[in-house]
């Protein structure tokens, strides 16, 4: 389906929003001893659950004081696409999408994020999105083409900037955002229109996964990436986006994390030299130092700002 026909799917929406500037958040040179010991003892696998317990404790008295918070706005027409907030000060915006290996998850398993952002001046609207095996590839980035279509549209509604939006992934939805960005058939010849991209622990070379997956030790059949992509090899070159993206792209930070799996951490440097190539400018690298797949978006808005503070200067970076 081409970005400009209305998706038969409808995710739901989290929107908020700063009532008042917040203080910034000190920033800690990584997590806590303790958790960072639990997170190497995990080691470089895909476990979300155990990684969101360790952090239970500090979200648990993560501050949101100052924000207000709208829930389950539709920006489309299935139960998964769903603001409403009047201001006449127009506001950075940051559409992000959460991760689960492309057939779970869901945005309120990142308020934390929302929060954050929010704290600090940015309205921050949570996507949910379709997922697999229903809604294969490509229905990631028309979900992130169809949020950022109807937050655009409702812009004054929500006090935004509609020049000042960036999108941001994790995991899946980094994948999908990065789909949605880079690759020409889900974006208009001149981009997107947005003023920058995160990816956060993202897949980026469907055709590698499937080459490659005694060498990187993905499972046969792969419960997560063949819901998503399918089974058929001859499709895979078609869905990678390092063999298919093309200028003009915006502002992009690409952050990995020491202890990501190892297919993610090799696709994060397919990832980076294709995007360098692509316009002779290379996008902005963040090594996310004592995190795995699935610590770094846990840690945001708690004491740990090692991973929220740089995401956080990108974005504001961008809106000048």
């Amino acid at each position: 389906m081409s970005p400009s026909k209305v998706p038969v799917v409808a995710l739901c929406l989290a929107v908020l929003a700063l009532a008042s500037q917040a203080h910034a958040q000190e920033v800690s040179s990584g997590p806590p001893p303790e958790i960072a010991a639990q997170i190497r003892a995990l080691g470089p696998v895909v476990n979300v659950p155990a990684v969101n317990k360790l952090y239970e404790p500090l979200l648990a008295r993560q501050p949101t004081v100052n924000v207000t918070r709208t829930n389950d706005i539709a920006y489309g027409p299935d139960e998964r696409h769903k603001p409403e907030q009047a201001s006449s000060e127009r506001r950075p915006a940051v559409i992000f999408f959460h991760g689960g290996g492309f057939i779970r998850g869901d945005k309120a398993e990142r308020s934390n994020i929302g929060y954050f952002l929010a704290r600090h001046g940015v309205v921050a609207i949570l996507s949910s999105y379709q997922l697999a095996p229903k809604n294969p590839w490509p229905a990631g980035p028309e979900d992130v083409v169809a949020a950022l279509n109807w937050v655009k549209a409702n812009a004054d509604a929500l006090g935004i900037d509609p020049s000042r939006i960036v999108l941001m992934g994790e995991s899946a939805g980094a994948a999908h955002v990065a789909s949605a960005v880079t690759m020409p058939r889900f974006r208009p010849a001149d981009g997107l229109g947005i003023a920058g991209a995160v990816l956060l622990s993202g897949v980026y070379d469907a055709d590698l996964e499937f080459r490659a997956k005694k060498q990187l030790g993905l499972p046969t059949p792969d419960p997560r990436n063949d819901a998503y992509f399918g089974t058929d090899p001859e499709r895979s070159g078609a869905m990678s986006i390092v063999l298919k993206l093309k200028a003009p792209l915006p502002p992009i930070l690409l952050a990995y994390a020491e202890l990501d799996p190892p297919q993610m951490q090799i696709q994060a440097g397919e990832m980076f030299a294709a995007l360098c190539r692509a316009q002779n400018t290379c996008p902005d690298l963040l090594w996310m130092r004592a995190h795995n797949h699935g610590s770094a978006g846990s840690s945001f808005n708690t004491e740990d700002g090692t991973v929220s503070r740089p995401v956080l200067d990108f974005i504001l970076s961008k809106q000048k």
